[in-house]
């Protein structure tokens, strides 16, 4: 980006303003805007950077905001920064200063090379050429990941004011998923952290909305949720974070490149869940909820 134009919004704030319902949704890995400084520092084509999109997740959040539900969307692209990682995930293998060890933080997805700032992919290794300066990271955190992560943190709040309670539904894609056992694939996967992150009521329904729409559903595993279930939830505060992810082969064309036929599915479904969690925290603002749902698997 030149010097002398505006920064790019980290995000999209979607749908009412004031909270109309007890659910936010966020969508933090679907952005397709690759800052300059990004394009020219990778060593890899473009292709190989949009893997680690979510890619196109941010349609399956529309339906649920035009049912009056607000959603938070990304708009950078995961390349330059992981919204779903803590900011001390960070590879000082990467950086052309150090870092001293307090400020980080050596998690597994750092040593698998998807830290804050990702740095390879099994498929094509290393991503950039030469190291990140100090001022860009801190630039990105400043400029990206701090305001998105403040959106969220502040629109969960008012909504606890509204409604007494607030979910936030972090929603993800996901490749598909190895056929391991009877009963095929795992088509969508509910992350709580392992309860940290909501209660079992509203995980437990939530997998039963899956299931009753015909899509077979797994809990914490492989997914089990990422920093923004840790730093958003806070269920004995009745603020409770739950991580989606869908199958890309459900909403995608069979490149997994393109929306597809499915993709309407996935939003009414998605909407549904958010309407049950809203009235499942405030009784009676949905009557007539979403009957009959369901998503045809190909």
């Amino acid at each position: 980006m030149a010097p002398d134009q505006d920064p790019v919004p980290a995000f999209d704030l979607l749908g009412p303003e004031t909270p109309r319902s007890p659910v936010l949704l966020a969508v933090p890995h679907a952005g397709r805007i690759y800052p300059d400084e990004v394009v020219a520092r990778a060593r890899v084509p473009m292709n190989r950077l949009r893997a680690l999109e979510d890619r196109y997740a941010d349609r399956l959040v529309m339906q649920a905001v035009a049912e009056g539900h607000t959603a938070i969307v990304a708009r950078i692209a995961r390349a330059a920064i992981d919204l779903n990682r803590d900011q001390r995930e960070i590879d000082p293998a990467m950086m052309d200063e150090g870092m001293q060890p307090e400020a980080l933080l050596p998690t597994g997805k750092v040593r698998a090379g998807l830290g804050l700032f990702p740095r390879r992919l099994p498929a094509c290794g290393e991503l950039w050429r030469g190291r990140m300066s100090r001022a860009e990271a801190d630039s990105r955190i400043a400029g990206i990941y701090q305001p998105y992560h403040s959106a969220i943190a502040e629109r969960l709040q008012a909504t606890v004011a509204v409604f007494g309670a607030a979910v936030l539904l972090d929603c993800h894609s996901m490749p598909p998923l190895p056929v391991r056992q009877p009963g095929g694939p795992v088509r969508v996967v509910i992350g709580d952290r392992f309860g940290a992150g909501a209660s079992a009521a509203l995980v437990d329904l939530v997998l039963a909305m899956i299931e009753g729409a015909g899509l077979r559903a797994a809990r914490n595993h492989p997914y089990a949720g990422g920093h923004s279930i840790d730093r958003h939830g806070r269920p004995r505060r009745n603020i409770h974070a739950i991580q989606i992810e869908y199958d890309r082969s459900l909403y995608l064309d069979a490149a997994l490149e393109s929306p597809a036929a499915g993709l309407g599915d996935c939003a009414r479904l998605l909407a549904g869940i958010a309407a049950q969690l809203g009235a499942s925290l405030y009784p009676g603002l949905y009557p007539g909820l979403y009957p009959g749902l369901s998503v045809a698997a190909e």
